[in-house]
């Protein structure tokens, strides 16, 4: 019912930005919870950063202050501007869409991008 697409993945270097975008479609987007995840190979997927319906945000420690999200709820996408990268960054980012109605819980996954920061 819906669709969540991921764009924006590249190579960047150490100090670099990226941004990436997601966009989601079938859906009355307003009404989701938007996030950032991501997986390094061999670890766990992480939480990145969130942003509620009223816009409120939050972040992972590892990236405060050099990572933005952001939506727009008339375009239907969810942005991640990422700043001042490091190589530790470099993971495969997820974005995730997800709202409870009435005890039921949506939940919608992209296919992910890849985000490389190497010299």
């Amino acid at each position: 019912q819906v669709q969540v697409v991921e764009s924006g993945g590249g190579l960047v270097q150490p100090g670099g930005s990226l941004r990436l975008s997601c966009a989601a479609s079938g859906s009355i987007f307003s009404l989701y919870e938007l996030d950032w995840y991501r997986q390094a190979p061999g670890k766990q997927r992480e939480l990145v950063a969130g942003i509620t319906t009223n816009a409120k945000t939050n972040y992972a420690d590892s990236v405060k202050g050099r990572f933005t999200i952001s939506r727009d709820n008339v375009q239907k996408k969810v942005y991640l501007q990422m700043n001042s990268l490091k190589p530790e960054d470099t993971a495969v980012y997820y974005c995730n869409a997800h709202t409870t109605e009435w005890g039921k819980t949506y939940d919608y996954w992209g296919q992910g991008t890849q985000v490389t920061v190497s010299s």
